[in-house]
């Protein structure tokens, strides 16, 4: 389909005004380094970033063995202790991938299938970058998600990154992912009920809207937020969502020894870096992802697909 053709689908999927600011929002800052976005600089739009980070680490060496870490996308497992969480779904599962980046290395995607057929879950969620590049052809990311979702069993939720044009909805949700663009579903199980609402980019786009998202849901009902970007933690936990699933970080993906970021590219706090934490109430979890942004390489951080279990038991978060 054309631009044009997809843009006739969003408007209906999503309104008009929303669509098209999203759009014209990603025109207007296309590429930008400085400015725009939560943080000021952005080196994913950097031109030419990924040849001279990719040429230092040739010189040193060091480019194979972080394309060989790139490709050793492991399973982790968390488990989210909730007492309020409602009794039927002790146990319930969510299988979260993230910042797959699938156009950028075929090996981790390659792994990332093998890894969640032997899986069991009962919800997928996605949370955004599905593209390599922030700018461009989209297509090429939309065959590699295609390959990704077949591999997928049940329910299938997804939420944009900032390296992702809203022209992949309609593709994204021909393939069954249910995409959350500041909206919410119900997922119902013996009676109960568990709220899952997702945003747009908040990080790049700055097109989340969180009140809107939340709008339908009952304030004491359990309810998981999904966003690219955990750097809106502190509006979700007032908000009364209990649980943020986030990405984007890549939790540091070249880090120094001992797992140390050298950035995340986001403003946050470290500690919500990667991995499990806690702002006031709400139970947060920060993937580190299972593809690779800029360059296809991870240097002491390994990627990663998180299989979530929730507990009403008590307790910190998993790390």
């Amino acid at each position: 389909m054309t631009d044009e053709a997809v843009l006739s689908l969003l408007e209906k999927r999503l309104g008009r005004r929303h669509a098209r600011q999203r759009l014209g929002i990603e025109k207007d800052h296309l590429a930008q380094v400085f400015g725009q976005g939560i943080n000021f600089f952005h080196i994913e739009n950097l031109p030419l970033g990924p040849a001279v980070i990719r040429a230092i680490l040739m010189a040193t060496g060091l480019y194979w063995r972080g394309l060989r870490n790139a490709a050793k996308v492991q399973l982790r497992q968390n488990v989210i202790r909730a007492p309020q969480l409602p009794a039927a779904f002790e146990g319930f599962t969510i299988l979260q991938l993230t910042d797959l980046h699938v156009d950028m290395s075929e090996a981790a995607m390659a792994r990332v299938i093998q890894l969640v057929n032997d899986l069991r879950y009962d919800v997928c969620i996605l949370t955004g970058d599905y593209r390599g590049q922030t700018w461009g052809p989209y297509h090429a990311a939309l065959a590699g998600m295609a390959k990704v979702c077949a591999a997928l069993n049940g329910p299938i939720y997804g939420v944009l990154g900032n390296h992702d044009t809203i022209l992949m909805v309609p593709g994204l949700e021909q393939m069954g992912v249910t995409m959350l663009l500041n909206e919410a579903d119900v997922i119902e199980r013996g009676g109960q009920r568990l709220h899952l609402a997702g945003v747009d980019d908040a990080h790049f786009y700055r097109m989340d809207n969180i009140e809107k998202a939340a709008d339908s849901i009952p304030h004491e009902e359990f309810s998981i937020l999904v966003t690219h970007t955990p750097e809106i933690y502190r509006q979700a936990a007032h908000a009364d969502f209990d649980v943020l699933l986030s990405g984007h970080t890549h939790g540091g993906q070249i880090c120094l020894p001992g797992g140390i970021p050298i950035t995340l590219s986001a403003v946050l706090p470290r500690r919500l870096g990667s991995g499990a934490w806690r702002h006031h109430e709400m139970i947060g979890y920060t993937a580190v992802g299972a593809g690779s942004s800029v360059v296809p390489v991870r240097f002491n951080c390994s990627p990663e697909i998180t299989l979530h279990r929730l507990s009403r038991e008590s307790g910190t978060p998993d790390q």
